[in-house]
């Protein structure tokens, strides 16, 4: 791998402060890259709008093309804080305006590019807020392989644009899982359900586990408690929380009014009937088996779920 500033003649970024990221990746048959420590770039759905495209200025890398508004990674900067960042550099896109649903790796090696999918949760209009855009557009989804598009993106956009529909969800045992663990839980329930609920921010599962395309998914999670753990106190995660907030997905916690069991299997009935790839976390036989019947399309134990959270 080789990184090379822009070539003579070749046109060069806005003056400025320059990021050690940008800079040219050129591969040993001389294709170039941008980003030394790989790129990413944000695709924003909005069921009613359609997604955020990008009209690139005729300078920028394959100019004149529709694509994602994105940009060079930061080193040690993670793939989904660098998308919604560069997106809000160059098309104005609000904090909290989006929630990543799934991200999407191209690995060539040395080099990398993260698609980052995230459901629109505020609608905005986006604004150009760097030369790097000849216009920002909403566009319908059945729209996007009319335009001309960035030979990258137009690659990606069939797997992509097949994922669109697809919410999946996690529900969790909360009463299993924490059980599992002898921290003195028994002593303080609410206390170690809240806890949990903390690791729960920013879930991020393998898509391999809901047996969908892609690299990581980010997705809903309800987190069922029972007894004494109903008294789970409101959400206060701080400090080393905010980047996992950042990513959260829609989490909830259901108190079970009577049996526990009950409210999970209701749970996952209540997502499966809307639509929803359903997976389970529970290492009790019998739920399990009540779960499965249910429609849950995958059921993982407790152990799997701690082992995801510690890695």
């Amino acid at each position: 791998m080789t990184v090379v500033p822009p070539a003579p003649g070749e046109p060069r970024r806005p003056e400025g402060p320059r990021n050690p990221g940008d800079a040219w990746v050129v591969a040993d048959s001389g294709e170039r890259y941008w980003g030394r420590f790989g790129a990413a770039g944000l695709l924003a759905f909005d069921p009613a709008r359609g997604i955020l495209l990008q009209h690139r200025v005729s300078w920028s890398h394959f100019g004149g093309t529709w694509g994602l508004p994105g940009g060079a990674l930061h080193e040690g900067e993670s793939a989904i804080v660098g998308a919604i960042r560069e997106a809000q550099e160059e098309a104005g896109v609000p904090d909290g305006a989006v929630r990543p649903r799934f991200t999407s790796v191209l690995d060539l090696g040395i080099w990398s590019y993260t698609t980052v999918v995230a459901d629109v949760r505020t609608p905005f209009d986006p604004v150009i807020s760097d030369p790097e855009s000849v216009a920002l557009e909403w566009i319908p989804v059945d729209r996007v392989d009319e335009l001309p598009l960035h030979p990258g993106f137009g690659a990606a956009w069939p797997r992509l644009r097949a994922q669109l529909d697809v919410h999946p969800a996690v529900v969790v045992d909360g009463a299993n899982v924490v059980g599992s663990v002898p921290d003195g839980w028994w002593k303080d329930r609410a206390g170690a359900a809240a806890r949990l609920r903390d690791r729960l921010a920013g879930l991020a599962v393998p898509a391999d586990e809901f047996e969908l395309a892609g690299d990581a998914w980010y997705p809903e999670v309800s987190l069922v408690v029972e007894g004494r753990a109903r008294d789970i106190a409101e959400d206060t995660a701080e400090g080393p929380m905010a980047e996992a907030r950042a990513a959260d997905p829609v989490l909830s916690v259901v108190r079970a009014e009577a049996a526990r069991d009950d409210a999970i299997v209701a749970e996952v009935e209540r997502r499966v009937a809307s639509a929803q790839r359903v997976l389970a976390v529970t290492s009790d036989r019998e739920l399990r088996q009540r779960v499965e019947a249910a429609g849950a399309a995958q059921v993982r134990s407790s152990g799997w779920l701690l082992g995801l959270l510690a890695g």
